[in-house]
């Protein structure tokens, strides 16, 4: 089992994105607090910074490389991969092509991708548009030009692309679940699998948006048993999806790892947390970090 720092650290930190240069900060961060694996995300929300990482994988290996990190992750953010509109899917298609190089580059295991929210039409604020904020509520309207169907269909032909490129390359795909997403739970990441039917594709088990979908965590590891590769570690009350630390909700976080135990899990664990206080956002990464490393250890895992 491996330990990573999410890049929602960078995010809380830095901004959103965080610039090239808050890049390195952020892995350095890591690294003084005792991280060995990082991700680092590319995004095109706001602002496409998918080249400018790309022109300097060279220099982040180097980084990474001095300060003994180890690459696992590239999350990259492109809600118009799923864009009714085929010129729009092009394009990200082709920033999707530029982050598997970068991927393969920097020696990542896998790369994500998110399902981001539907193509309908929001009143006011739309989710992960504009922030990334919990606890809020939104209001929508779905005009009879609407298809549920439709967007399902390029979701799954969008995933089966992807999927198809990374196959070629040696890297996994996964995706996690998140609230107010075309994916926003268990049974609709089984779902997406089935449809997409590609060996490398796998499932981040997301602790807190999970909970706030009122899932029973343990259960969703017996549901996708093999096929999880992740863990985002995150807490809360279920009564929201904020990313607190651990211990600061009501997730069962022994009887998850004893359920990710049985079913042989040897992939990475996460840190993914958003603390309410960010003078606290080091000691906060540090204390969670240490709480599932002290717990595996009692569980053997």
């Amino acid at each position: 089992m491996k330990i990573s720092l999410c890049w929602l650290y960078a995010i809380e930190k830095y901004g959103y994105p965080p610039s090239v240069k808050d890049t390195y900060n952020a892995l350095k961060d890591a690294a003084e607090m005792g991280f060995k694996y990082v991700e680092v995300e590319a995004f095109n929300i706001k602002k496409n910074n998918v080249h400018e990482l790309f022109e300097e994988r060279k220099k982040l290996k180097k980084y990474m490389d001095e300060l003994g990190l180890i690459f696992i992750n590239l999350p990259i953010m492109l809600p118009g991969l799923y864009s009714t509109d085929q010129k729009v899917r092009d394009e990200n298609l082709g920033l999707f092509d530029i982050g598997v190089e970068m991927a393969k580059y920097l020696g990542a295991e896998v790369m994500q991708l998110d399902s981001f929210s539907p193509s309908i039409k929001f009143i006011g604020e739309n989710p992960y548009e504009d922030d990334i904020s919990y606890g809020k509520s939104y209001k929508m309207n779905i005009d009879n030009d609407y298809s549920w169907d439709k967007e399902w269909d390029i979701l799954v032909k969008m995933f089966k692309i992807c999927c198809d490129k990374l196959k070629k390359s040696g890297i996994k795909l996964v995706i996690e679940p998140r609230v107010w997403e075309r994916v926003a739970s268990t049974d609709a990441i089984l779902r997406l699998m089935d449809h997409v039917n590609c060996p490398n594709f796998f499932a981040i088990l997301e602790t807190a948006h999970m909970n706030a979908q009122k899932e029973l965590i343990p259960l969703s590891v017996e549901k996708m048993g093999k096929r999880i590769f992740g863990v985002h570690i995150a807490d809360n009350d279920s009564t929201t999806n904020m990313h607190n630390k651990v211990g600061d909700g009501n997730i069962d976080w022994e009887s998850t790892l004893r359920a990710l135990k049985k079913h042989g899990f040897n992939g990475y664990m996460a840190i993914d947390i958003k603390p309410k206080d960010k003078r606290d956002i080091k000691k906060d990464y540090i204390e969670s970090k240490q709480y599932i490393e002290k717990l595996s250890a009692k569980i053997g895992l």
